[in-house]
C-alpha cells in the first residue's frame, strides 16, 4: 500500500542510557559470580579432600547457585536493546486505503465473568477510532450462554446511541463505564456544549438502561452455561435492534439492516461436545479466524480478553502505520500492546500489572520483537495461516488436508480482504452450512490447525507457543507503548486468583520446555542465539522452582543444626557473596524506579516472586512432568472476574486476603516457619557459641526471608479477620515444618 507522504510512519528509538546501564550490570554481575563460582569450587575440593564439614549440603547449596545464575543468565537477552517505537497516525492514507479489521473478543461464563464488562469490551471495540465499514467484532461465547446471547442484542442497541455519540463529540475513552466512571466525561472541547451535556445525559440515561437490563437478565448466570451445544453464529446488524439474521443448524432467517454506520457485529457459540477436546482459546480463536474469514475476511485482527476494553480508540491507526509500511509490513506478523490495568490498587500488593514480565518487553523488541501477551494485539490473518499456504499452483486436496474441507473458507484464503457478507449483516443462504461447518467440533479432525497453522494447541500458554512457532519462521513482532493506554482491564485481585493464574500459565510454559519445540535445542535451529533464549527464559520460568527451595531451606538447616555454608565474615570472600546480593537488588530497585513505581514495589513484587517459587511453579513443575508422561490432564480455570467486596476492600488496604486453596498455600506457610526456627536457633547459638562470625550470611538469609514475608506471619498468628490464614493450614505447615528441620540432619551423613 503506497504512503500519502514521504514522512515515516514510525520511528524507533535505541534506549542507550539503559542500554549501557544493563550491559554493565551483566558484566560486573558476571565477574562476581565467577569470582563466586571460584571459591565454592576451591573449598568443595577442600572438603571432598579433607572432609571438614558434610559435602551433601554443600553440593545442594553450590548446585541451586548454579541453577539460579543460570536462570538469571537466560533472562539477559531481554535486557540487551531495549528499544522504544513512536508511530504517526496522522501520516497514513486516506480512510478509503486502510485495511479492513476484525476484532475478536472470548468469554467463557457470565457467572465468573459478568455481561455488563465483556460488552463494555464489545462496545469499546466497535466504537474504535476507524472507518466504521472496516471493522467487524466477533464475539466467542464457549459457555454458549443464552445470558452472553441476549446481552449482545442489549449491546447493539446501545451501541446504536454510543458510537454516533463518541464520533460527533471526539470522546477519548470509547469504553462506556470508562468513560462514566472518569473524569474524562467533563473534560473536552464540547463540554461547555447545551447540547453536549444533553446529549451525554440522555446517553448516561441510555448506559444506566442497558445495565439494568443486563443484570436482570444475568441471574442465574451460571446454569445458562453449556458444555453440549450446536454451533449457533448469529449475524447482529439490524437498525432498530429487532431482528436478526440467525444462522443455526435450520434454514435461518435474514433481514436488512437500514443502518449502515455500525460495525457488523457477530455472536459465536462453537459446538462443544463432552466427549471432544475443545483446546481451550485457542480452539476459541481458530474458530473465529474461520468464521470470520467466511464473513468479513479482515487481513487484520485484534484479539481482545473480555474484561480488556479499548480505551484510546487510535489503536487500530497506530498499529497500521507498520502494517502500511512496506519496509517492514511483508514479515511483520503481530503489533503488541501492553497490558495496563484500571483496577490496580495503590497498594499492588499481587502484582497485578505484571511488572514482572512487562519490564523486559522493550528489550525483547530489539530482538525481532516481543512474545504475544495474550490479548491486545493486531495480527496479519496471512502470517497465522502460514505463506507457504498461499502459493496457487498448491492442489486442492493438499489445502484441504491442511485448512479443512470447507470450499468457502478455502476460498478466503487467496481473497484476504473481500468480505462474503455485505455491511446490512445479511449472510446469503448458501454460506450458512459453511459456517456451520467451519464451527463444528469435528471440523479440525485430520488437519493442520493448532499444529501448523492457528493459534497452537500443544501448550495451554498458546500465546507463547504460538509466538515462538511464528518467530521461527521468520516472522517479526513489534510493541507500542504509547503515552495513552490503549487497553485497560482488570487485574486479580485476590490472592487466590493471582496464584491460580499464575499456576496456569506456569504449567503452559514447563509444557513447552519439555516439548520437542523446547526453545534452547529447537529455537538456535530457526532463530537467533539471543532470541532463542529470551523464549527458554520465558518457558523454564518455573524451574526458579529448584534454586528457590534449595536457597529456602538449605542454608536453614544447617543454621539449625550449626553448619556454615558461606564464607566467614572475616573471609575477603564474604564480600563476593555480599556484592552479588547488593548489585542484584539495586538493578531490580532501578527498574522499579525508571518505571516510575513506589518503592514498595520492591517489597510486593518480591514477595510475589516468592509465592509463585514456592506454589505454583511447584505444582506447575509437577504437572507439567505428570503430564508429559501421560499422568496429568491440562485444565483452564477461569480467574473470577467478580469481584468480591470484602475482597476488593483488602486489597485497596494492601492487607492479603488468604482465603486460598491450603495446597497452595501451604507450601508457603512451611517453609517460612521453617526460615523463623531456624533463626531463632542460629541466634541463640551464634551468642551462645560466639558463632557469628561463621553463620552470619546464614542467620541473614533466614531474617530476609521473614522480613520480606511478614504477610504471611501476621496471616498465621496476629489477624483475626476471614481474610487470616486458616487455623488447619497453620497447624499442618507447622508439622511440616517440624518434619523437614527433624529429618533435615538426614543431609549430613556424608
Amino acid at each position: 500500500m503506497d504512503m500519502t507522504n514521504s514522512l515515516p510512519l514510525h520511528k524507533i528509538h535505541v534506549r542507550k542510557g539503559e542500554m549501557i546501564a544493563n550491559r554493565l550490570h551483566i558484566l560486573i554481575q558476571g565477574i562476581a559470580l565467577l569470582a563466586l563460582f571460584y571459591y565454592r569450587a576451591t573449598t568443595l575440593s577442600r572438603i571432598i579432600r579433607t572432609k571438614e564439614s558434610p559435602i551433601i549440603p554443600y553440593i545442594l547449596i553450590f548446585g541451586s547457585e548454579i541453577f539460579l545464575t543460570f536462570m538469571w543468565s537466560l533472562h539477559r537477552p531481554a535486557k540487551w536493546r531495549p528499544v522504544k517505537r513512536t508511530p504517526y497516525p496522522e501520516r497514513l492514507p486516506e480512510d478509503k486505503k486502510l485495511p479492513r479489521i476484525d476484532v475478536f473478543v472470548c468469554t467463557t461464563d457470565p457467572s465468573k465473568e459478568p455481561s455488563l464488562g465483556v460488552m463494555n469490551t464489545v462496545i469499546s471495540a466497535m466504537a474504535l477510532d476507524y472507518p466504521t465499514k472496516k471493522i467487524a467484532v466477533y464475539l466467542s461465547d464457549d459457555g454458549g450462554s443464552y445470558v452472553t446471547y441476549e446481552a449482545m442484542k442489549e449491546a447493539w442497541k446501545f451501541a446504536k446511541w454510543w458510537i454516533p455519540f463518541c464520533k460527533k463529540y471526539d470522546v477519548k475513552v470509547r469504553c462506556p463505564e470508562g468513560y462514566f466512571t472518569t473524569a474524562e466525561s467533563s473534560f473536552g472541547e464540547f463540554t461547555c456544549s447545551k447540547e453536549y451535556l444533553e446529549e451525554q445525559k440522555k446517553i448516561e440515561t441510555k448506559y444506566n438502561e442497558f445495565g439494568e437490563a443486563l443484570e436482570k437478565n444475568s441471574v442465574n448466570a451460571s446454569s445458562s452455561v453449556s458444555r453440549d451445544h450446536p454451533p449457533k453464529i448469529e449475524v447482529i446488524n439490524n437498525a432498530n435492534g429487532n431482528k436478526w439474521e440467525v444462522i443455526n443448524n435450520s434454514n435461518g432467517s435474514s433481514s436488512d439492516s437500514d443502518n449502515e454506520e455500525m460495525p457488523l457485529l457477530v455472536y459465536v457459540a462453537r459446538e462443544k461436545k463432552p466427549s471432544k477436546f475443545h483446546n481451550f482459546k485457542a480452539g476459541a480463536i481458530n474458530v473465529l479466524l474461520r468464521v470470520s474469514a467466511i464473513i468479513s475476511n479482515a487481513p487484520y485482527f485484534l484479539v481482545l480478553d473480555c474484561d480488556h476494553y479499548c480505551s484510546d480508540p487510535t489503536s487500530a491507526r497506530q498499529a497500521m502505520c507498520f502494517y502500511v509500511d512496506p519496509e517492514i509490513s511483508p514479515k511483520l506478523a503481530w503489533v503488541q500492546f501492553p497490558q495496563n490495568f484500571h483496577s490496580i490498587s495503590d497498594h499492588d500488593i499481587y502484582d497485578g500489572r505484571l511488572h514482572y514480565y512487562w519490564k523486559d518487553y522493550f528489550g525483547l523488541d530489539g530482538l525481532r520483537g516481543p512474545h504475544i501477551a495474550g490479548c491486545n494485539f493486531y495480527m496479519k490473518r496471512e502470517a497465522i495461516y502460514g505463506t507457504e499456504k498461499f502459493q496457487i499452483d498448491v492442489k486442492i486436496n493438499k489445502v484441504k488436508k491442511s485448512f479443512g474441507s470447507s470450499k468457502e473458507f478455502i476460498k478466503s484464503i487467496y481473497k484476504i480482504n473481500k468480505p462474503n457478507v455485505a455491511s446490512d449483516g445479511y449472510v446469503p443462504d448458501e454460506l450458512q452450512k459453511e459456517i456451520q461447518l467451519v464451527a463444528s467440533c469435528a471440523y479440525e479432525n485430520e488437519t493442520e490447525w493448532g499444529k501448523e497453522l492457528g493459534f497452537r494447541y500443544f501448550s495451554v500458554a498458546e500465546d507463547t507457543m504460538t509466538s515462538l512457532m511464528l518467530h521461527t519462521k521468520g516472522w517479526i513482532s513489534v510493541l507500542i507503548d504509547p503515552t495513552r493506554k490503549c487497553f485497560l482491564g482488570s487485574c486479580t485481585t485476590s490472592l487466590n486468583d493471582m496464584l491460580v493464574q499464575q499456576t496456569r500459565w506456569s504449567f503452559g510454559l514447563m509444557q513447552i520446555a519439555l516439548s520437542k519445540v523446547s526453545p534452547l535445542i529447537y529455537g538456535p535451529l530457526k532463530m537467533s542465539p539471543l532470541q532463542s533464549i529470551f523464549y527458554g527464559s520465558i518457558s523454564m520460568d518455573p524451574l526458579y522452582v529448584v534454586p528457590f527451595y534449595g536457597l529456602a531451606l538449605i542454608p536453614q538447616i544447617c543454621l539449625f543444626y550449626g553448619v556454615p555454608l558461606y564464607p566467614k565474615v572475616s573471609d575477603p570472600f564474604f564480600f563476593v557473596f555480599a556484592f552479588v546480593f547488593l548489585n542484584a537488588q539495586f538493578q531490580f530497585l532501578h527498574d522499579i524506579i525508571a518505571s516510575d513505581d513506589p518503592i514498595r514495589t520492591w517489597l510486593y513484587e518480591y514477595r510475589v516472586w516468592m509465592m509463585k517459587s514456592g506454589a505454583c511453579y511447584f505444582y506447575a513443575t509437577l504437572n507439567a512432568i505428570l503430564d508429559k508422561i501421560g499422568m496429568n490432564e491440562a485444565d483452564f480455570s477461569l480467574t473470577n472476574k467478580d469481584i468480591d467486596n470484602e475482597q476488593a476492600q483488602r486489597y485497596e488496604k494492601g492487607i492479603y486476603d488468604f482465603q486460598v486453596s491450603a495446597r497452595l498455600l501451604t507450601p508457603l506457610c512451611s517453609l517460612y516457619i521453617v526460615n523463623v526456627v531456624a533463626f531463632v536457633i542460629g541466634i541463640s547459638r551464634i551468642f551462645c557459641c560466639h558463632s557469628a562470625n561463621d553463620l552470619f550470611a546464614q542467620a541473614f538469609i533466614s531474617l530476609f526471608g521473614i522480613i520480606v514475608n511478614t504477610h504471611l506471619l501476621e496471616g498465621m498468628i496476629f489477624r483475626q479477620d476471614k481474610g487470616r490464614v486458616s487455623s488447619s493450614t497453620s497447624l499442618s505447615s507447622a508439622m511440616i515444618s517440624a518434619v523437614i528441620l527433624g529429618f533435615g540432619s538426614l543431609i549430613f551423613i556424608y
